[in-house]
């Protein structure tokens, strides 16, 4: 079995891992596609993401969806051969944030492609992975894989925009137009928001957003566009920029709420706290999701407009190649590798 291994900052490679079958209450799923990740990205070139620093060789990726391969002994779930979209986090279900309904920042969650823990949790860019039982979401009725394949980033928007409370018929400022950003923009386009500003530096980006939803756009370093013309009621910072976070906190009115879903750099930054202070702005940070999988399933299932999103698709065997692609902002947005080849 081959996979996507990170070794270090910039030493990513395509090896064989052994691979030992499923056990009782897991199942083995034939992984198919997978999507390259903002996380997956900063444990390649960064060899961290945030404060979860690299300690040991990981098997990338979280975003994957595939087919049954087995049961382990004992175990219910969908037949051999179906499609699935696996869900990547594992919570302990015991702790307080699992037992009062945030299992999403449960502090021992066991979540694919992550270096929070040592060891670390091996993700799913390998062709063949085993996970427990209750991570396998059949595929809708008429869903596909390469639209499945959006289910998990789907999720984080889904769930930041949760975050952000009521939006219908609000105007929402996104800073970031990467593909959680764009997906951003679909969900809250989705749940009924009058207008989605999208900023980002560059202009492909932009674009995308647009096909997504977004009702305008403005590069962010063109401060005299008349699109930031007014205050915003609420604004998500996607792009994961100490400089977007600025423009979130400036840019919504006076008891606005700010969404802090990129990750940003890791130690300190600076923030407009007086600001935040005297106009009495709520932060809240948006952090992975827990239900939110399931119903980005049935929204893709029901032609949720998001298929621009996706730009390329590699082999395995060009991992290195999809990485570099995918950090090009200038001509990519979802990157997948397609792990069903040998």
């Amino acid at each position: 079995m081959h996979a996507c291994v990170v070794h270090g900052a910039g030493d990513l490679r395509v090896e064989k891992r052994p691979y030992d079958g499923p056990g009782a209450g897991e199942i083995a799923v034939a992984v198919a596609l997978g999507g390259i990740c903002g996380s997956d990205l900063h444990y390649y070139h960064r060899g961290r993401v945030g404060d979860f620093a690299l300690r040991e060789p990981m098997v990338l990726g979280h975003e994957v969806v595939g087919h049954v391969a087995a049961l382990g002994p004992g175990t219910d779930g969908p037949a051999p051969g179906t499609p699935v979209a696996v869900h990547p986090a594992t919570p302990c279900g015991t702790c307080p944030e699992c037992t009062g309904g945030r299992r999403n920042i449960c502090a021992r969650t066991r979540y694919l492609g992550s270096a929070a823990h040592t060891p670390h949790v091996q993700g799913g860019f390998a062709q063949t992975i085993t996970v427990p039982a209750e991570q396998i979401r059949a595929l809708p009725p008429g869903l596909d894989l390469r639209r499945a394949v959006l289910a998990e980033p789907l999720s984080v928007a889904l769930h930041a925009v949760n975050r952000a409370g009521e939006v219908r018929g609000r105007r929402v400022l996104v800073t970031g137009a990467g593909p959680i950003g764009c997906l951003v923009v679909a969900a809250l386009r989705r749940r009924g928001a009058a207008e989605v500003v999208v900023s980002d530096l560059f202009d492909e980006p932009l674009r995308l957003a647009t096909a997504v939803g977004a009702t305008a756009t403005v590069r962010a370093d063109r401060p005299e566009d008349p699109s930031w013309a007014g205050d915003f009621d609420l604004a998500i910072e996607a792009s994961g920029a100490p400089a977007g976070l600025r423009t979130c906190v400036e840019r919504v009115h006076r008891g606005g709420t700010v969404v802090l879903l990129g990750l940003l750099p890791p130690g300190e930054i600076g923030l407009l706290g007086n600001v935040v202070v005297t106009r009495e702005l709520e932060l809240r940070g948006a952090f992975r999701f827990d239900t939110e999988f399931d119903e980005a399933l049935t929204l893709l299932a029901e032609g949720l407009p998001v298929d621009p999103v996706v730009t390329h698709t590699f082999p395995l065997s060009e991992s290195v190649t999809a990485f570099a692609t995918a950090q090009d902002r200038m001509v990519a947005s979802k990157v997948l590798l397609d792990l069903s080849g040998s």
